[in-house]
């Protein structure tokens, strides 16, 4: 990791800092190399049985149909190099094959679709681009103009892919043992029937157009965000129409300067994870192909079928972890997780391991250091946040995680991917303050977006 968590001074003015200043100071360099472990994550990668079972898995979703496209879209943000080298090739290609797998479907099929819900073309659209602009897990996407002048993107269901997917989730239980193999920690039953329930949602485009609007309401007049809203009136069960976002693409954003990176990387931070702790609802889809950058400087985000609300009780559960963990309180931590039963007590597990867990999956939010989010880095918090078996954290893999907790974590350490895809550098502690213990921004385009808000 030399080289890609810069040095920098730690701010002592803070509760925390008064806290454990002196402890952080002498324990800086190991709680550096804590986050992420890309090296033991490699190890975990390297093991024969993972290979073997990863590229069963991998070839049993490419017989899929949309289920294995979001799952592909989902690995594809993963840093492949962290494989050893003989097999790095063909996870890219099986992985690609997932990502990529959108059906070609004749426009006069997917015509038969939009006419279903909406009637003829002529009545609903001025204009119709018969030539898809992008294709989601469950859909092809076009672009139209509404007869009353307004450009407009249409989502269009593939044909049978409600069939498909329900199917796919049928499967879920072999699909687990294949996933149990390689990752032994993430097939637990609760979060696979939670994952199941989450991606079934996606299937519903009457309940994302109305979460979209409201999200869209939320964020209007927003100087940095922007949300498209759903054109309602227009929606149906396998068509949804929302406004149209022209701008660069994620891919485009990389390759922009490294201040524009850091600035895009805090409002994705803003957008995906402070929500959770704020508002006690979230988008559980961060992926780079949800997020553009409109042509007046916005940050735009799309994609809204797996958009979730937690009770608050369960955010505070979280919030009190991790600021226990924040605050080196190991022995409090241990005690916590005990009582919700995340882990046995006979387990073996001692409280340094929970925090030092903690610390290597989420240890982004807690450490008060500028730090450079790379693919090395973010796949190594992914791979040691499911699969525990480095040595330090053989105990942890009874570990249970409780089900409503699985797609808050699932946006975080996803957020975390497609920061280190940008390859972008922040004090994301200093952003995770004002979530963690309710403080005053401390960057411009947080205190920006706090005086927007209060005006509100």
């Amino acid at each position: 990791m030399a080289g890609r968590v810069p040095k920098g001074r730690f701010v002592r003015g803070s509760r925390m800092g008064r806290l454990a200043a002196g402890q952080a100071v002498r324990g800086v360099g190991t709680r550096l190399s804590m986050i992420g472990r890309p090296e033991q994550a490699r190890q975990v990668l390297a093991e024969r049985a993972t290979l073997q079972a990863a590229q069963q898995f991998v070839t049993v979703l490419g017989a899929m149909k949309g289920a294995a496209m979001k799952l592909g879209q989902m690995l594809s943000v993963l840093d492949v190099d962290l494989l050893p080298e003989s097999h790095r090739e063909m996870f890219r290609v099986k992985l690609a094959e997932l990502r990529d797998q959108a059906p070609t479907v004749p426009f006069e099929q997917m015509r038969a679709v939009l006419e279903a819900d909406l009637g003829p073309l002529g009545r609903v659209f001025a204009d119709f681009d018969e030539t898809p602009v992008a294709a989601a897990s469950i859909g092809q996407v076009y672009r139209a103009t509404l007869r009353d002048g307004r450009t407009v993107a249409v989502k269009v269901k593939y044909p049978g892919v409600d069939e498909a997917v329900e199917s796919d989730m049928r499967n879920l239980a072999m699909i687990s043992r294949l996933w149990k193999s390689i990752l032994p920690s993430a097939a637990d039953e609760d979060v696979l029937d939670e994952i199941a329930r989450n991606i079934g949602t996606e299937l519903d485009y009457v309940r994302e157009a109305r979460t979209q609007h409201r999200v869209a309401t939320r964020y209007r007049d927003h100087p940095f965000i922007t949300v498209p809203d759903s054109v309602e009136e227009c929606c149906g069960p396998h068509v949804l129409v929302t406004e149209f976002v022209a701008g660069k693409s994620f891919s485009e954003m990389r390759q922009l300067p490294e201040a524009d990176r850091d600035r895009i990387g805090e409002l994705i931070y803003r957008f995906y994870i402070t929500p959770i702790f704020a508002d006690y609802e979230f988008c559980g889809d961060p992926h780079p192909g949800n997020i553009l950058l409109a042509a007046d400087g916005r940050l735009a985000f799309v994609d809204f079928g797996l958009y979730n609300t937690m009770d608050g009780v369960f955010v505070e559960a979280e919030r009190t972890a991790m600021r226990t963990a924040c605050e080196q309180r190991a022995s409090d931590l241990y005690d916590m997780w005990v009582g919700r039963g995340i882990i046995d007590p006979d387990a073996g597990v001692s409280p340094q391991e929970c925090m030092e867990y903690v610390w290597a999956a989420a240890g982004w939010h807690l450490l008060d250091e500028e730090i450079t989010i790379t693919p090395e880095l973010a796949t190594g918090a992914v791979v040691l946040a499911i699969d525990p078996r480095a040595a330090s954290f053989r105990g942890m893999r009874r570990q249970h995680l409780p089900a409503e907790h699985v797609f808050s974590r699932r946006a975080d350490l996803f957020t975390f991917a497609a920061l280190g895809q940008l390859v972008c550098t922040n004090n994301w502690h200093r952003l995770a303050r004002e979530w963690l213990y309710h403080e005053p921004p401390s960057t411009e385009i947080g205190r920006v977006t706090a005086q927007w808000r209060a005006s509100r």
